[in-house]
């Protein structure tokens, strides 16, 4: 099974971004090869153009964010790990599968509706095409499967629509693309963590943990560590009540420091309430979540000290992913452009005869 998945290099990553997805993209590179396939992650620069942004900090973020990556876990031998500008297939393929998204169902995306509400100087056009883009991003590789978070599943069903719909029109007699059947384009599906998929924020657990809408004292940042950590965790919001258990409607923040035990033990919700059996209350919960937090983060951000500092290095490991994206990229273009009657025929040779 080909996974494939891109993460933004805007932000500092936080803790529902490392369970949500970068621990999803490990898993994935064991499962992808055990099935002889390959996992392909990308850092999705574009994407991150699409508001108003410093090139500078940009920079620096990407390299932030690759460093997180290959610190999580993901080994270029086991995936490919690549910068999305780099392989310009992808924005090749955004502007064919144009040809079949309505424009009226990208103004009624809840991204490009509350993102354009906060951005009063300039809505950009990027950000109206940003589902295209990344839906372009998953059917170049004709992957099968897009680890992602629960709030993406908007954008993933206008994905899978663009495939079928590109099919539909342009290569019905090569199948629908879903569920193992061949297809001009392959119809991917979602995959979310069971426990983990939306983690919120520790101050405000009705809303999702974000480095751009979150609160500072809320957001557990991938990077955070010692007293700042402990701080974050000792202040996470509760209930008046005493009892430890699970009610995201009437415990959310219970519910949410439940949450993050669970997940980042790889324990069921279940496993973590019993866990609790013996707390004095919710000072021990929060200390018990903080501890399995600082358990799972700690070597990650040893080996990111590491890697961090050489740019060099990481330029090789995404130029080598690049090419290597470019070779599976290819095939699934030219087959496009042949079916939509684009470019150079089949069997024509380009230039002066």
């Amino acid at each position: 099974m080909r996974i494939f998945s891109g993460i933004q290099p805007t932000g500092r990553k936080h803790l529902g971004n490392y369970i949500g997805a970068i621990r999803q993209y490990v898993d994935g590179q064991d499962r992808a090869a055990a099935t002889g396939d390959e996992a392909i992650y990308c850092v999705v620069d574009l994407h991150a153009i699409t508001i108003a942004y410093d090139p500078k900090e940009l920079r620096e973020r990407f390299y932030d964010t690759t460093a997180i990556l290959l610190a999580a876990g993901l080994d270029p031998a086991k995936c490919i790990l690549f910068r999305q500008s780099d392989v310009p297939q992808h924005t090749e393929l955004t502007w064919l599968l144009s040809a079949v998204v309505p424009k009226g169902r990208l103004e009624r995306m809840h991204q490009f509706r509350d993102k354009s509400q906060a951005q009063r100087d300039l809505v950009s056009s990027g950000l109206l095409y940003y589902p295209v883009l990344m839906a372009a991003d998953v059917l170049a590789y004709r992957g099968a499967e897009v680890p992602v978070g629960e709030d993406q599943r908007e954008h993933l069903e206008l994905m899978r629509d663009a495939a079928r719909d590109i099919n539909r029109r342009f290569a019905p007699e090569l199948g629908s693309g879903e569920k193992g059947e061949p297809g001009l384009l392959t119809v991917p599906e979602q995959r979310t963590p069971e426990v983990g998929a939306r983690i919120m924020d520790l101050q405000h657990p009705d809303k999702k943990m974000s480095t751009s809408t979150g609160s500072e004292e809320g957001t557990v940042y991938v990077l955070d560590e010692g007293k700042a950590l402990e701080k974050k965790f000792k202040r996470a919001v509760t209930d008046s009540e005493t009892e430890i258990r699970f009610d995201r409607a009437e415990k959310p923040g219970v519910s949410n420091l439940l949450e993050i035990l669970a997940a980042s033990k790889r324990i069921s919700i279940d496993e973590a309430v019993a866990s609790m059996a013996d707390a004095r209350g919710y000072g021990d919960l929060k200390m018990a979540a903080l501890a399995a937090v600082q358990e799972e983060l700690t070597p990650l951000q040893e080996r990111y000290a590491e890697l961090r500092p050489d740019i060099d290095a990481l330029e090789r490991i995404l130029a080598e992913g690049a090419e290597r994206a470019a070779e599976l990229t290819e095939p699934t273009l030219r087959d496009v452009r042949e079916a939509m009657g684009v470019g150079v025929p089949r069997g024509v040779r380009a230039g002066k005869a």
